[in-house]
């Protein structure tokens, strides 16, 4: 990549010429060339911009934020850059809570909601647009020639429905202010140096949790994501069947970069690091290596999901034979999580515990355990009491799935998993059976043999919905679906 000079920081952005970057190349700028670059540029205001889709329910995120904690000033910052070596950073993700409740994904940005006698003033603080005057524009790390254009405030003014000002005034006037204030901690340090003596830990993780809560319960733009996210994940499953051959030529990085070349193009990345886990390692729950051989006549327990533009994400796993066909163990082994996965998703519906789906599957597998001389003569019962299952399922049967793959993961626990499941919940039904390589207790044929079965469900008024329904899961639909794609 090139070299850019070095950066300026926000507060002397507009004061100060940038400072050239140590090893550059060029010793200088003369002032016919800081004269030429200032001028003869394009006004490329957007005038009339539409909001965007979801500029509604942010406002009624906001509202409900707002309505919770009355009179109090409420700090949620996107985060900052961060580096990954020397002058060089991560790919930025704007916070969850700055996103949920503006729909901006843009760096160093923070969302203030100020009290008012009837709620709150939100405004968003922004980096604007790159000054030309001072070279910014060309001669900063972040300016618009290096890295693109910005919008400018008044063009994020009409897509995002608030208010916008310059983000480099807001600490200033953040040491200021008077009054009870709340922040979400963790993303932004410039933000929290100027709080320090104006918010606590607890009333921070008061905040931190309300806007965890809020989003247990999904509106309907949250679901239409979610159901992009799932189906531009089934595209990339297929991806992956139709150039297995690659892999096994290769190794599982092969299926790893298939199915992130899926997620940039239909979304904006992976939603968490893809599992990409060929025989044994399918045993391993986060497998992420995925540097281990693909052969055929093993499984392969695939574990992934698209995260969307708007920072959606699925969160499917299938377990597929490699060469196209189970054995007869493994198909047992299948069969039987196919099974727990099916009592499991019948249990999710309005009004049920949000532990009964949970519940429902360890019991199937816990009998089939039994069944297979696992467990000596242990009754289903007693194993369940003792959690002995739990040797070969090892995890719980699901989470929460939204903007984050375990979403809501602070709300208290009498909200989450002592909770009760209603319309607009949507969790992850993800039973599995983990025979390790090492593991002595089992038949040595059924050692390295990993299966989960994991779909998107979204809790309707009646019952739910397969938001991942378009990706087979009985072992013969499994198989057909595999001789389909490799043709």
């Amino acid at each position: 990549m090139s070299e850019e000079l070095a950066p300026e920081t926000p507060e002397t952005a507009e004061a100060e010429p940038v400072k050239q970057r140590k090893n550059g190349l060029y010793p200088g700028i003369s002032d016919e060339l800081a004269e030429n670059m200032a001028s003869g540029w394009a006004d490329t205001e957007l005038h009339g911009l539409e909001p965007i889709a979801q500029a509604s329910y942010t406002a009624a995120r906001r509202a409900a934020l707002s309505a919770r904690f009355p009179g109090e000033r409420l700090v949620v910052p996107a985060g900052n850059l961060k580096t990954r070596s020397n002058d060089t950073e991560y790919a930025f993700r704007a916070s969850t809570e700055y996103a949920y409740l503006t729909g901006d994904l843009t760096q160093d940005s923070v969302l203030v909601l100020e009290p008012t006698d009837g709620g709150h003033e939100a405004t968003v603080y922004l980096l604007p647009r790159s000054n030309r005057e001072n070279g910014e524009f060309w001669l900063d790390g972040q300016g618009e020639l290096w890295v693109g254009r910005r919008n400018s405030l008044t063009e994020a003014e009409q897509l995002l429905g608030v208010p916008a000002k310059d983000v480099r005034e807001l600490p200033a006037a953040l040491t200021g202010a008077t009054g009870p204030v709340r922040n979400v901690r963790g993303h932004d340090a410039g933000i929290e140096a100027a709080l320090t003596d104006k918010v606590t830990a607890e009333r921070d993780e008061e905040l931190r949790v309300f806007l965890s809560e809020a989003r247990l319960v999904k509106d309907a733009f949250e679901v239409a994501e979610l159901q992009k996210a799932c189906d531009a994940t089934a595209r990339g499953f297929e991806d992956v069947v139709k150039v297995l051959d690659k892999a096994e030529a290769t190794s599982e990085r092969y299926i790893e970069g298939t199915f992130f070349l899926r997620a940039r193009v239909d979304g904006n990345d992976i939603g968490y690091g893809s599992i990409c886990a060929a025989g044994p390692h399918a045993t391993t729950l986060h497998w992420v290596r995925n540097d281990g051989a693909v052969r055929s006549g093993e499984l392969l327990l695939l574990d992934a999901g698209v995260e969307t533009n708007e920072l959606y994400t699925a969160d499917v796993t299938r377990t597929l034979p490699i060469n196209g066909t189970f054995s007869p163990l493994q198909r047992k082994i299948y069969d039987a999580v196919y099974e727990a996965q099916e009592a499991g998703i019948a249990a999710v519906k309005p009004g049920a515990a949000f532990r009964d789906f949970h519940d429902a599957a360890q019991r199937v597998l816990a009998e089939k355990l039994v069944e297979w001389g696992l467990l000596g003569d242990l009754s289903v019962e007693k194993v369940l009491e003792l959690g002995l299952q739990r040797r070969w399922t090892l995890h719980g049967t699901g989470h929460m799935l939204g903007m984050d793959v375990h979403d809501c993961a602070v709300a208290r626990t009498e909200s989450y998993v002592n909770g009760t499941l209603e319309p607009g919940v949507c969790l992850t039904v993800e039973p599995g059976l983990y025979f390790q390589a090492d593991d002595l207790t089992v038949p040595e044929e059924y050692r390295g043999i990993g299966v989960r079965i994991e779909d998107d469900i979204l809790v309707t008024e009646d019952g739910n919905r397969n938001l991942s329904a378009a990706l087979p899961r009985r072992s013969d639909e499994v198989e057909a679906w595999m001789a389909r794609l490799k043709g």
